[in-house]
């Protein structure tokens, strides 16, 4: 698994990045207070208080979004 700086996206990248991952982890995007656009910039601000880290994954060739805790986790059982 390999981190990717969410500054090296292309801002189109970043946001159907962002916009995937809300859809997925099932936010709701249809209440009038918080729509798809208000979940991915707190997203983003997550991202960019390091909160949440990009990953890539080599083998599944698959993009997703982790929290910094389950990232580092995932990257000891990588290392055993």
């Amino acid at each position: 698994m390999i981190a990717v700086p969410y500054q090296e996206l292309s801002a189109d990248a970043l946001q159907g990045l962002l916009e995937d991952f809300v859809t997925r982890q099932g936010y709701d995007t249809t209440t009038v207070d918080q729509g798809l656009e208000d979940w991915v910039l707190q997203v983003k601000q997550q991202l960019i208080k390091g909160l949440l880290v990009i990953v890539f994954d080599p083998v599944t060739q698959s993009v997703t979004v982790l929290t910094q805790s389950e990232y580092s986790k995932r990257l000891q059982n990588a290392g055993h």
